[in-house]
């Protein structure tokens, strides 16, 4: 199947790896772009890593200097004992620090990184330049669901599934919640670089106890509201990661001020229906809040 531009562009488009230790644990992190442009921080979601945005980052860079980080327990990045949104929002400006994404950076995170980028916006808001949330919202009261704290229910998560051949292993990769892709070699991709090498095989890069004891703040709304610096939201049409509700909600506690965007035609993993249509819309708000802190 032939590729489209965009594809070839994005995996040709040169990057550099990095890492930086926070509280004893390596993260891991890429960069693309010039030191002296405004900078973002990309943020991916659960069970995922900085590739969910290889399709986007480098047509950012055109105006921005970017870092995709692999938050700890994900990616390439160290494991943890216990993980707790404070400790990933410290990564977060960790990289910031050692990217030298400059004064004010950006924080953009996707689904689980969406309420990553919260706990950064509402711990560290006056460093920022503003928060960008990615088929993400803030549930309701009534509809917050505590999917943390996993062991207390279910007992320590047991380890990730060793497969004999990496074939096996693509063949069982899956997003979560599943949906359709018109790219296949996306996701082929998205797959292959979502496993590691161990003796027996292959296993996923992700740590299964991530959630046994990280705690998910029901306090979202008022972090939101409190947050000093400007957010937007970005979602996709189709999206199954939340409801109606909550996207009415997030509108009423921001009072307007944080304008919410819906891309035609995609699902939750929309850098991978549409990376340009993202990229578009990552880049035009960016950009926007770019030149009015400029002129502030």
């Amino acid at each position: 199947m032939a590729k489209p531009e965009w594809y070839e562009r994005a995996i040709a488009a040169a990057r550099i790896d990095a890492e930086v230790t926070v509280d004893d644990c390596k993260i891991h992190y890429a960069t693309w772009g010039e030191i002296g442009k405004p900078g973002i921080v990309l943020i991916h979601g659960s069970n995922a890593h900085l590739e969910w945005w290889r399709f986007v980052a480098p047509f950012l860079a055109d105006h921005f200097r970017i870092a995709a980080i692999d938050l700890s327990g994900n990616g390439d990045s160290g494991w943890r004992n216990n993980y707790t949104a404070e400790i990933f929002a410290k990564e977060v400006m960790a990289v910031t620090q050692h990217a030298e994404l400059g004064d004010s950076p950006f924080i953009v995170g996707h689904s689980f990184g969406g309420y990553i980028a919260l706990e950064t916006g509402y711990i560290y808001g006056d460093q920022l330049g503003g928060v960008l949330f990615c088929d993400y919202v803030v549930p309701s009261p009534e509809l917050f669901v505590q999917w943390g704290l996993s062991a207390a229910e279910n007992g320590p998560a047991r380890p990730t599934k060793v497969y004999k051949n990496l074939d096996e292993a693509l063949g069982r990769f899956r997003l979560l919640p599943e949906q359709p892709c018109q790219h296949p070699y996306v996701i082929e991709y998205i797959a292959k670089q979502s496993l590691r090498k161990v003796d027996d095989g292959w296993t996923w890069k992700f740590d299964p106890s991530m959630y046994d004891y990280l705690e998910i703040s029901s306090e979202q709304p008022d972090k939101l509201r409190s947050m000093p610096c400007p957010s937007a939201f970005v979602l996709g049409e189709y999206s199954d990661d939340y409801n109606s509700g909550s996207v009415a909600f997030t509108q009423q506690i921001t009072e307007g001020k944080a304008p919410i965007y819906q891309i035609p035609g995609t699902y939750h993993h929309y850098m991978f229906d549409e990376p340009i249509a993202v990229y578009s819309a990552i880049n035009g708000i960016l950009l926007t809040w770019s030149s009015s802190s400029s002129l502030a």
